[in-house]
Formats: C-alpha cells, sequence, structure tokens
C-alpha cells in the first residue's frame, strides 16, 4: 500500500512538475546535430552542403550531405555512411581525408572512463547512429 501512495504521489508530483513553466523551457538534446556541429560542421557547413570553413583548405571537396539521397534513388546509404565515418576499413595510413571518427571515439571514450567498465563499440556505435540520424534529416526533399 505504501509503494502504491509512494507512486501515485511521484507520479503527482511530476505531473505538476511537467506543466510548470520550468519544464517548459527545458529543450530536448539533439545528440545528432551536437555531433554534427562538433565534428563535420567545420569541412561540411552547418547546412550539410559541403561549404564549411575548412572546404577551401581541403584538397578533396567534402560531400554535399544532403543530396546522398537524391543520387542513391531516394534511399539514404546507411550502411555506407556508416562505414565511412567509423572508418573501420581504411588503412593506417590512408590517403582518406575525413577523419576516422570510430578510432577517434574509442580514445575519446577511453580517456573519458578511464577505469569504469564500459562498451567501447556500443559508445562509437550510439555517437554515430546519432549522426546518421541528423544526417537523415538533412536530406533535399
Amino acid at each position: 500500500m505504501k509503494t502504491v501512495l509512494k507512486t501515485v504521489a511521484i507520479g503527482a508530483a511530476c505531473a505538476a512538475f511537467m506543466g510548470s513553466p520550468l519544464a517548459q523551457k527545458i529543450e530536448r538534446i539533439d545528440f545528432g546535430k551536437r555531433e554534427f556541429d562538433a565534428n563535420c560542421a567545420s569541412c561540411h557547413g552547418i547546412s550539410g552542403k559541403g561549404n564549411g570553413p575548412l572546404a577551401a583548405v581541403l584538397t578533396t571537396r567534402p560531400t554535399d550531405l544532403t543530396q546522398l539521397a537524391k543520387r542513391n534513388d531516394g534511399v539514404l546509404p546507411m550502411a555506407r555512411l556508416y562505414e565511412v565515418i567509423d572508418g573501420a576499413n581504411v588503412p593506417l595510413h590512408g590517403t582518406r581525408e575525413m577523419p576516422v571518427w570510430g578510432r577517434d571515439y574509442k580514445v575519446e571514450a577511453a580517456n573519458y572512463y578511464f577505469e569504469v567498465p564500459y562498451d567501447p563499440e556500443a559508445y562509437v556505435r550510439t555517437r554515430i547512429l546519432a549522426l546518421l540520424e541528423y544526417i537523415s534529416r538533412l536530406q533535399a526533399k
């Protein structure tokens, strides 16, 4: 009975909070956009069109990410994009200008978690999938 009353009390408190002005100010975090802005926009541009501030100094022009689905018969090639971002199949000393984000994410996670148990593959996968979901929203109609 006490558990039921506690649950009802917590539910009522949550409902009251959700209707408050403070709760309305809380914004949902867009992890994919955050990842894109931090790691991709410098080359691909904020809009994803390949016109970032570093694009001019690169040997190969960055891909216009807004046209990926259009150039692939309306289907965003998610598996291929995942491989490119992860960089798992890139030779160690390849000629690729794009960073190997999978390796960078693993190093970052190791520095952050240090001795705390975590799954590095899941960490990398989560960040890449959030980024891919955001890139899917950039696609031209």
